[in-house]
């Protein structure tokens, strides 16, 4: 077999074992969340037995990453992440964890969101550590895959790696049809709150309903995504924006409800903060005259990386030289693990395959695209560790 021949082999033999192992997150499905135990440990097998010295880290209880590495602790450090976590399966079509290869595709939960990648950086990971078993000079640095837990829920397996590890560049692997992503949008989750008087509903003399407090607010809140952050834009990412989620209040129909509870999400873009978007936030309801509880509950970071940094310079062109063409330079609105890399001092990029189906009832991968992306991951790492 050629070596090409020999990559594609690997890529989907580990595919398909990553597919065959179920690996839906608990938080987003208790009842058949699984964790990434199982898969974790079916990943560190098998890079084992592909000669690549891997081992299991534990990000929270129940919850591990599967690390490796090949290379020398002289000289640089590359890292190539994705994720083995998935969402549910709910609704889906194809049988989830039977992975079921027609043409170029392959079916089965995770295969485009995200076991494709992964399979792509434990094929490039033998294949750099082959370097070394065939007796050729080993690689000036080292390279470490990051196959992390709960991205799709609160990164866990993320951060644990980024307190861990040090490294000098990061190659995330989401999905992106190779294109080469050098831009995210992060996000705030915030939550309202608005009191009222709870009295029955014939007396308009006592009851205070805090759901039309809410209602005020809530235009003020569309006002402000309309009239002003639509107008902040990014050359890559396009405009900040923010939108109503998810609101509950009252207890009965005859009652005025003496509490609404709103939560929304502000989309970030590069050089926003939390503090600020919460003090914009509490300026616009301030100017509704009224009065309200307000609090965050989750953050995340955007990502930007510069065009010319070492890493987007290496995979852009290790993209060139594999494809043939130079890869399409993108932002995209929704938000990565890449950002974490970044936050810890880590310049990183993202370049992924090509499939659809993400978080839907039919998914599927790519199969060449996987391929060519473990060609471009093994170019990459050659030419940033040579650096």
């Amino acid at each position: 077999m050629h070596d090409l021949d020999i990559l594609q082999a690997n890529a989907l033999d580990a595919l398909e074992l990553l597919i065959r192992t179920p690996s839906v997150n608990p938080s987003l499905d208790p009842e058949n969340g699984r964790g990434e135990a199982a898969i974790a440990t079916a990943a560190c097998e098998w890079l084992t037995s592909h000669g690549v010295r891997s081992w299991i880290e534990e990000a929270a209880p129940g919850r591990p990453n599967a690390a490796a590495e090949t290379g020398t602790d002289e000289g640089r450090t590359l890292v190539l992440c994705a994720h083995l976590d998935t969402v549910g399966t709910a609704g889906m079509t194809i049988p989830p964890f039977d992975p079921r290869v027609e043409g170029p595709r392959v079916y089965g939960r995770g295969g485009y969101d995200m076991k494709g990648s992964a399979a792509a950086i434990m094929a490039a990971m033998v294949a750099l550590a082959d370097v070394r078993a065939h007796g050729n000079a080993p690689l000036p640095g080292r390279v470490m895959a990051a196959l992390v837990a709960d991205e799709e829920y609160a990164s866990l397996g993320t951060q644990d790696f980024v307190r861990r590890h040090r490294a000098d560049a990061c190659v995330l692997t989401e999905p992106s049809e190779g294109r080469l992503v050098l831009a995210h949008k992060g996000f705030v989750w915030v939550e309202i709150v608005t009191r009222g008087r709870a009295a029955h509903g014939s007396r308009w003399d006592l009851g205070q309903s805090a759901i039309a407090s809410m209602g005020r607010i809530v235009n003020a809140l569309e006002e402000f995504d309309r009239t002003e952050l639509r107008r902040r834009t990014h050359p890559l990412l396009g405009p900040a924006s923010q939108h109503c989620a998810l609101i509950s209040g009252g207890s009965g129909l005859s009652t005025y409800a003496e509490k609404c509870v709103l939560q929304i999400e502000r989309r970030t873009l590069p050089g926003e903060t939390p503090e600020a978007v919460l003090q914009e936030i509490t300026e616009a309801i301030g100017r509704t005259g009224e009065k309200a509880e307000i609090r965050s509950l989750l953050d995340r970071p955007p990502l930007v990386c510069d065009r010319d940094s070492e890493i987007a310079v290496a995979v852009r062109d290790s993209a060139t030289a594999v494809t043939g063409s130079a890869p399409e330079e993108i932002g995209v609105g929704y938000w990565m693990d890449a950002a974490l890399f970044a936050a810890a001092g880590i310049p990183t990029v993202n370049y992924g395959p090509a499939g659809a189906g993400a978080h839907e009832s039919v998914e599927w991968v790519d199969l060449d695209s996987v391929t060519s992306c473990a060609q471009v991951l093994i170019e990459t790492a050659r030419r940033f560790l040579h650096v």
